[in-house]
């Protein structure tokens, strides 16, 4: 049975949201938990800030419900399976397994909360931007929104949800082995480098094709990050600041590009990431290999062109390691 103290949440000091959230945005990760907050004060479930307030969470947390593709990407990685999860075309590839027996809850932005009540859960994650649904589903089970602003924070995210079930300890150890596993991709890059005469790093582009535009992603979002921690710079045109990239477009992490402005998608290597989620972008794909303005960039030419999915626009530790997994092979294996 669940306690009442677990359907309680309340509005916390602006300053304690403050601190939250320099803690995120500066990657410096501190605990969420309140443990000398008065909702704590049930031995069975402890206080945790999030983005809307406070939130006793249970001890024992079996049963989990995600309302964003973040925090079940999250969730999976740290070896607990949701109940239930919206659905989510972009990624679903990458979790099509993950995804077996998990009740479809439907679209994020209006989940089917009778569901939700019928399954019980212990907990509830979402996003800040669901907070429009929280009084409801917070009366349904406790509920946590993250504080989630961009998809460079993955690591901040990752951390706040493991902080919130409990499970720091298993979030350590998925982050060590990641960094591990980058630790070995750059050495296995540089003696692939020192093999071919010392030659320098490859510079890396990465373009997203949509049913009605190509953007060019920047150092700040997921895949900037990934890069970044392979040690792999990136072209002028992509080593740009969030800052530097809202100048050029509405996004913090890509800009869109017109043909024209074809060249800034060059490097020595480009990634083009081409989702399964709408039939329109194989179209998008085949007109941009058509296009003369295209065929004239050096990595076209010298065919260092490869297509990858959705998980490298991800937002956790499991997309992570897919776009690893791709590196090895086109970066390493490949040469």
């Amino acid at each position: 049975m669940i306690h009442l103290c677990f359907r309680t949440s309340r509005a916390i000091p602006l300053s304690l949201l403050g601190v939250l959230g320099v803690a995120i945005l500066t990657g410096c990760h501190q605990s969420n938990r309140l443990d000398s907050d008065p909702l704590s004060a049930n031995k069975d479930c402890s206080a945790v800030a999030h983005a809307v307030g406070a939130t006793c969470i249970p001890n024992q947390i079996e049963r989990v419900v995600t309302l964003d593709t973040v925090s079940f990407e999250n969730a999976v990685a740290l070896g607990l399976k949701p109940v239930a999860a919206v659905e989510f075309k972009v990624l679903e590839s990458l979790f099509s397994e993950k995804l077996e027996d998990v009740v479809n809850l439907g679209n994020h932005n209006s989940p089917n909360l009778e569901r939700v009540l019928q399954l019980t859960p212990d907990l509830i994650l979402g996003l800040k931007e669901q907070q429009t649904i929280y009084n409801q589903v917070s009366q349904i089970a406790p509920t946590v929104l993250v504080p989630f602003e961009h998809s460079g924070q993955w690591k901040e995210m990752f951390a706040f949800t493991a902080d919130t079930l409990g499970m720091s300890d298993q979030a350590k150890s998925v982050i060590e082995a990641y960094n591990k596993r980058m630790e070995d991709f750059k050495q296995a890059m540089d003696a692939n480098l020192s093999r071919q005469n010392g030659r320098r790093k490859p510079t890396v582009s990465v373009v997203r094709i949509y049913p009605d535009s190509i953007t060019l992603y920047t150092k700040a979002g997921f895949i900037g990050t990934v890069l970044e921690d392979a040690g792999l710079p990136r072209p002028p045109s992509q080593d740009l600041t969030i800052e530097e990239t809202l100048l050029l477009d509405s996004s913090t992490i890509q800009y869109t590009i017109s043909k024209e402005s074809f060249d800034k998608a060059d490097a020595d290597v480009i990634f083009i990431i081409v989702g399964a989620w709408d039939d329109k972008i194989e179209d998008v794909l085949v007109e941009l290999k058509a296009e003369p303005l295209w065929s004239k960039l050096e990595a076209v030419r010298q065919g260092s062109v490869y297509e990858v999915g959705d998980h490298w626009v991800g937002t956790g530790p499991i997309a992570a390691n897919a776009v690893l997994d791709e590196l090895y092979t086109y970066l390493v294996e490949g040469d």
